[in-house]
């Protein structure tokens, strides 16, 4: 509940069509990765750029490790950078044609933006600066972006009364981030990350100056302002590398258009292939980085011989044997056999009062998944969203606990014993050395602790 609603209803939609598979966990983020595309072969049309141009702004989002990767995760930041991209085309739109009715495209996508992620309110933000800052600050007078501003909210409402309703855990969220991770990231930190990307990144470079700078892209200075002013925004906030992969695209269209106009006797072909065979060659050997179509010993073989400290270190500075996202698709199915192996090794009437505990929302929701097959019921997390489905109607008598250690549940049981373990050696620190526990004799019901439980989120 401290993420926007638009993932959850998306996630409803594909379960009721397909089922629980992973089929349909992958569907979407695809389908949203291939309309990215699409809107970066129009944006480079839109730019004035012929069939190379639209070829190779496709082709830059097609081989980078960002795009790939949030292609195939089902997260909300995919959804944000098509919805993003929808937004900036309807800038470009709006500069190509001068016709202000394009706001009314922007103020809808920005709306689903809102549904998505909160991000886009640092867009709207750097949206509405850019405006101010080129020569359409003259379209204010007009009720056309005032249109887009009342849009955008009506649709992104439910964002917004969900998070009044519920106290703002999005704060909480964010403050928790901030401490945990957004403080390791440095400016230049933010920038050398674009790198990581792929040598494309020099092609959003080239493509932002010339949307400031470049005579052919005068129509179109409101884009490169809100790029380049988001960019700023994200340095300021301390926001992860990947957190600027929504302008890259427009970035990567303009950069294509400046790349197939370019007309310098010989070295013109020799810039385009130049530069598709070393984006292609940084693709192949970097490709298993964005797919994870590698078994986990053959990716830390792969790892080992790349030596990319960076694809391993984690969102809080740890360094792993796997890519974070790789590692966390691990060991989740055993995780839930050792719980139901000491569920089931109790007595009925304990399995009838038996509460299971994750410590956090992937334990949680790996049960909640695969449990019901193993005879489980729900688990409960004190943990993010987890804490406002609150502790059931089970009064804690016995507990099954997983992620915590001795004294965390010593603190709140008489008897606290360790009934199994789960090791992966794949998986990142927090997941990769588990107790299941077996708690008796609470000192207080889950009801009545769970509202001092607030603060743990």
């Amino acid at each position: 509940m401290d993420f926007p609603p638009f993932i959850a209803i998306v996630s409803e939609f594909t379960r009721s069509l397909f089922g629980n598979s992973l089929f349909a966990i992958r569907l979407f983020p695809a389908l949203f990765g291939a309309a990215l595309l699409v809107l970066v072969a129009t944006l480079a049309r839109e730019l004035g750029g012929g069939r190379v141009a639209q070829l190779l702004a496709a082709f830059f989002v097609f081989a980078s490790l960002l795009f790939m990767r949030t292609a195939n995760l089902f997260q909300p930041v995919v959804f944000d950078q098509v919805w993003w991209t929808v937004a900036l085309l309807a800038l470009v739109k709006l500069g190509s044609s001068d016709d202000r009715r394009w706001w009314i495209l922007f103020g809808v996508a920005c709306g689903f933006g809102l549904l998505s992620k909160f991000s886009v309110l640092i867009f709207g933000l750097a949206a509405l600066i850019g405006l101010l800052i080129s020569t359409r600050r003259s379209d204010l007078l007009t009720p056309w972006p005032w249109y887009a501003a009342l849009i955008a909210f009506a649709i992104g409402s439910p964002s917004i009364v969900g998070q009044i309703q519920l106290g703002f855990p999005v704060l909480d969220q964010m403050g928790d981030l901030r401490s945990a991770q957004l403080a390791r990231v440095t400016p230049l930190g933010f920038l050398l990350g674009q790198l990581q990307w792929g040598p494309q990144a020099f092609v959003a470079l080239a493509g932002l100056i010339a949307l400031l700078f470049h005579h052919s892209m005068r129509s179109f200075r409101i884009v490169g302002w809100t790029c380049l002013v988001a960019l700023m925004l994200l340095i300021i906030l301390h926001g992860k590398p990947y957190y600027a992969g929504p302008i890259h695209p427009v970035l990567f269209a303009a950069g294509a258009v400046l790349i197939d106009r370019l007309e310098v006797p010989r070295w013109s072909t020799v810039l385009r292939w130049g530069t598709v065979v070393l984006v292609a060659g940084y693709m192949l050997l970097t490709f298993p980085l964005g797919i994870p179509i590698l078994a986990p010993p053959t990716m830390v073989q792969y790892l080992d011989r790349v030596g990319s400290e960076g694809a391993v270190t984690t969102n809080v500075g740890n360094i792993e044997r796997l890519p974070q996202d790789y590692a966390d698709m691990l060991g989740w199915e055993e995780q839930v056999d050792a719980v139901a192996q000491v569920f089931h090794s109790l007595d009925a009437s304990e399995q009838e009062q038996a509460v299971i505990l994750g410590s956090n929302y992937g334990e949680a929701g790996a049960i909640d998944f695969y449990g019901p097959r193993r005879g489980l019921p729900g688990a409960i997390a004190v943990v993010g969203s987890y804490w406002f489905f609150g502790p059931g109607d089970r009064p804690g008598d016995v507990v099954i606990s997983i992620g915590f250690d001795y004294d965390d549940m010593a603190g709140f049981f008489d008897s606290v014993t360790p009934a199994a373990h789960v090791m992966n050696h794949y998986a990142v620190a927090e997941q990769r050395d588990l107790f299941v526990y077996v708690c008796r004799g609470p000192r207080q019901t889950m009801q009545e602790v769970w509202p001092s439980l607030a603060g743990e989120q």
